[in-house]
């Protein structure tokens, strides 16, 4: 029988105060909670085996860590992370007087490239937006996601817990809570309104059936969608309008920057509708555009 390992008692205390601090002092979202938890917890219980702890882990350790988890496969990106939650974590012990240094200090992260984020052409977003159903509920409603996904930018885990009192229809904006509880306000066009607010007049009702939500876009269980339904959904919608490219759940907040980019926007402008702490974030889409533009001078000029 095998036996199922646990986390040393004092190390998940201290993984639960760490966690508490990130969510109180920065706003972290459950998503990255999760993730900073369960990275943690595997360097506790591997550190368990050979009778150490967190607090008294030192550079070698983590350093064995790390090399395990690479032999076992963990690619560059995953080792980044890893190593990024170690950072975070014995930080917070430095800055509370846990430890006396940081073990992660001389700990060079992974070199990793920067991939260009996979987005659609002009065209290819007419065919997604269009492959909805819009004869039932259920297509009216994801037709309305994706025109307000792809008119604003929102990333998914922002449209899925969209609640009523964030859209003004009137002023023609949502009100957007992002990460780090940075508040934006962002543009809708006039097509996304008109089919807004055709699911919230002729879809929504009956999807509720005379219950209540305050999110705007409801389950047949009167529920919010998660974010694992909705991207089932897009990649559902994709295959239906034959669209080949990679997706990914952010490619329709990619098609909006790069798109909004590609006619002319400014990318400061296009920094507070993504809510971007820092430019250089945003950077990465004049690079997408770019390519954009060297493809259409390829194609059209006489010397291209």
């Amino acid at each position: 029988m095998t036996v199922k390992q646990t986390v040393p008692p004092a190390d998940a205390a201290l993984i639960e105060l760490f966690l508490d601090s990130l969510w109180v002092e920065r706003g972290a979202s459950d998503h990255t909670l999760t993730a900073y938890g369960s990275d943690l917890r595997a360097l506790a219980l591997s550190l368990a085996q050979k009778g150490g702890t967190l607090q008294s882990a030192a550079r070698d350790d983590l350093l064995d860590y790390l090399a395990r988890r690479v032999q076992q496969g963990a690619k560059p990106r995953t080792t980044a992370r890893l190593l990024s939650s170690q950072r975070r974590f014995y930080r917070y012990l430095l800055r509370e007087g846990r430890i006396q240094a940081d073990p992660t200090a001389r700990i060079d992260a992974p070199k990793l490239g920067r991939p260009l984020p996979k987005s659609l052409t002009e065209e290819d977003v007419e065919m997604l937006l269009a492959a909805p159903d819009i004869a039932e509920p259920l297509g009216l409603r994801d037709r309305a996601m994706l025109e307000l996904l792809y008119a604003s930018g929102l990333r998914v885990s922002e449209l899925v817990g969209l609640k009523l009192g964030e859209v003004s229809l009137t002023q023609g904006v949502v009100r957007i809570f992002g990460k780090g509880g940075k508040e934006r306000l962002v543009p809708m066009g006039e097509e996304c309104l008109e089919w807004l607010q055709r699911y919230l007049d002729e879809a929504r009702p009956v999807l509720l059936a005379g219950r209540v939500a305050d999110v705007v876009f409801v389950t047949r269980r009167a529920a919010a969608m998660t974010r694992q339904a909705f991207w089932y959904l897009i990649k559902r919608y994709a295959r239906q309008a034959g669209i080949s490219t990679t997706l990914s759940p952010h490619t329709l907040r990619h098609a909006f920057a790069t798109h909004l980019l590609n006619h002319g926007a400014d990318l400061r402008v296009l920094q507070m509708l993504l809510g971007h702490g820092d430019l250089s974030t945003t950077q990465i889409y004049t690079h997408v555009a770019r390519e954009r533009l060297k493809s259409l001078h390829a194609i059209h000029h006489p010397r291209g």
